[in-house]
């Protein structure tokens, strides 16, 4: 087993923290950055909003369905 850089608890969080820096650099430098409408912000705004139309269209058929039963 290879040995540890800082700790065994450290060095997991240190991966992470480098990972998410690394990322977030690609994002928003301006020689690798990608147009604003491609971005992961951009895409989980997206997948949130059809989330929410899919749930809202549901819960109105739950309704026209349960007021057709009454």
């Amino acid at each position: 087993m290879p040995p540890y850089l800082l700790s065994r608890g450290l060095d997991p969080v240190l991966g992470i923290f480098t990972g998410v820096f690394a990322f977030y650099l690609h994002e928003t430098h301006p020689r690798t950055a990608r147009p604003e409408d491609q971005r992961l912000l951009a895409l989980l705004r997206w997948k949130y909003e059809s989330y929410q139309q899919k749930k809202q269209g549901e819960l109105q058929g739950e309704l026209l369905k349960n007021e057709g039963a009454v």
